[in-house]
Formats: structure tokens, C-alpha cells, sequence
């Protein structure tokens, strides 16, 4: 029994290495090659993580050999545009000035129900607002509307829009994270102040904490029926 243990835990921390390498991706998003390592490696981890006849070096070695060829996948895809082209493809325009490319559609085995679907997903219902459909190497599907279908930005109305700062989580439930205050620019005399004007007396009866450069302060309590604060 604890053999197995051991041989589970050793196992799994090289699946998680694994997928660590493939950087934050979600499932869907993994690249052809990223897809099938992560295909490879489970089934070679599931092999001697069953069977404790086989010795567990004939797992972990055909792994660590798999991620290091990643790695080296990786510099080359990094280095070589025509090596990444190779291996993850290349985007293809699907819908280009609002006319379907049939060709592209077939070549990628697109069919009209999926395109449709994704459009859908992405809030077009009309095929005349979309002026550009491209389906990315992950397998998603970019929109670029038509400028008419564009909702209007701040420039284009002539607002001066005020620029908005990066959120940091300072504190997370009750928890001071002093990385994020450090890198916000700020110290616990802030936040002492800044908790002490909504009747805070510790981090401890702080649910989330949320800052950023302009100043703005969002607080939610950890205690119910406070409510919310926003300064």
C-alpha cells in the first residue's frame, strides 16, 4: 500500500511539471503538440501507477525524456517561424470582408453548424456584422465586426476617459498578501488607514481587499449584513 502511495505522489508531480511546462493554458487552448504530449504522458504515468510489477524508472524515464523534448520544442517554435508554423499551423481567415471562405472551411473541416455555433457564442446572430472570422491554432474562433456593428469607443464620442489602474488582491480572507501590497507601491501604514475609515480594525475581518494605483479601494467584510465598501 505505501508503495503504491510513493509511486502515485512521484508520478503526479511529473504530470503536474508537464503541464506546468505547457504554460497557462486552459484545455482548449492547448496546441496540437501540447495535446498530445498530455495524452502521452497520463498513459504513461497510468501504466506503473496500476502495475507495481513494472518498475517505476520505466515510467518516470520516458516522461522526463517527453518533457525535455518539450522544452526543446519550445526554443524552436520560439526561434523559428517556419518550425512553428509546422507545428502549431497557422490561423485561417474564415469569414474575410463578410463573405465565407468555403475552401478555408473545408481544408480545416469547419462545418456551417459549428462556424454558426461559435459565432453565436460570441454574440453574432447575423452573418452580414461580421467583416472577419479567424480561426486561430488553438482552435477558437476570432470576430472582428464590421465598423458599423463596433460599439463606440471613448475616443470616437470625445470623452476623455480616465485611465483605470491594475487591481492587486491585497488581502484574500483575512489574509494580508504582502507581495501585493509591496508591488501596489503601499505599506501596512496605508492599509491600516484605509481599513480604519471603514471601521476595520484588522485584516482579519476583511473578506477581499482589492487596489490599484489610482487610489480606488474596493472592501468587501467578512462579517455578513456589513455590507460593502467602495472609496
Amino acid at each position: 500500500m505505501f508503495t503504491g502511495l510513493v509511486r502515485t505522489v512521484i508520478l503526479y508531480i511529473l504530470i503536474i511539471a508537464g503541464v506546468r511546462l505547457m504554460g497557462k493554458r486552459q484545455v482548449g487552448e492547448l496546441e496540437p503538440s501540447e495535446l498530445v504530449l498530455s495524452l502521452i504522458i497520463a498513459d504513461l504515468a497510468s501504466v506503473p501507477m496500476q502495475d507495481y510489477g513494472i518498475p517505476l524508472l520505466s515510467g518516470v524515464v520516458p516522461i522526463l525524456t517527453l518533457l525535455a523534448l518539450t522544452m526543446m520544442l519550445s526554443v524552436l517554435t520560439m526561434k523559428s517561424v517556419r518550425f512553428r508554423a509546422l507545428m502549431c499551423g497557422r490561423p485561417s481567415v474564415i469569414i474575410r470582408k463578410g463573405k465565407i471562405d468555403q475552401r478555408e472551411m473545408t481544408r480545416n473541416r469547419l462545418t456551417v453548424d459549428e462556424l454558426l455555433e461559435e459565432l453565436r457564442g460570441q454574440g453574432y446572430h447575423d452573418l452580414t456584422a461580421v467583416q472577419y472570422a479567424i480561426l486561430e491554432t488553438n482552435g477558437r474562433l476570432s470576430v472582428l465586426p464590421r465598423a458599423g456593428q463596433r460599439p463606440p469607443t471613448a475616443q470616437e464620442m470625445g470623452v476623455r476617459a480616465k485611465e483605470s489602474g491594475l487591481p492587486w488582491v491585497v488581502v484574500s480572507d483575512g489574509r494580508l498578501l504582502e507581495r501585493n501590497l509591496t508591488a501596489l507601491g503601499r505599506d501596512r501604514a496605508w492599509l491600516k488607514q484605509e481599513l480604519g475609515r471603514r471601521g476595520m480594525r484588522g485584516v482579519e475581518e476583511v473578506f477581499l481587499l482589492l487596489a490599484d494605483e489610482t487610489g480606488q479601494v474596493y472592501l468587501a467584510p467578512r462579517e455578513t449584513g456589513k455590507g460593502e465598501g467602495r472609496g
